[in-house]
């Protein structure tokens, strides 16, 4: 039996063990993932993240630091944006964008299987 999250506790240890509020210039989500873009990634505490009841994984990639969560991510994502205020104007300097397309999470995936799968030319 699935246990019930407390999305808000969850956010307020992610959004603390990212540094706080004042670290995070952006937040978005895609499907499986919140993404944030921090001021200073070493005041993450990575270690920390992944003991939280409810985190997958970390990955720092592409300039983003990336906190797996899965299907809750929506809800974890609205408690952030409450819990730092984050609207795109604030003190902090924080920004929130729209959710991204999950497609657009699958686009490395595509591009490395390219690798693999050369383009199949068209029928003649």
């Amino acid at each position: 039996m699935r246990t019930m999250i407390d999305y808000k506790k969850m956010a307020s240890a992610i959004l603390e063990k990212v540094g706080g509020k004042e670290n995070v210039s952006m937040v978005t989500h895609c499907a499986t993932r919140l993404r944030f873009n921090l001021k200073d990634e070493k005041k993450a505490d990575t270690a920390g993240l992944k003991t939280i009841q409810g985190v997958i994984g970390v990955v720092a990639q592409g300039g983003q630091y990336q906190v797996v969560i899965g299907n809750d991510v929506p809800n974890v994502y609205r408690e952030i944006t409450a819990l730092g205020n984050f609207s795109g104007e604030g003190d902090t300097g924080g920004g929130v964008r729209k959710k991204e397309s999950s497609i657009r999470c699958l686009i490395p995936f595509r591009v490395s299987l390219r690798r693999f799968f050369p383009p199949c030319p068209a029928p003649v």
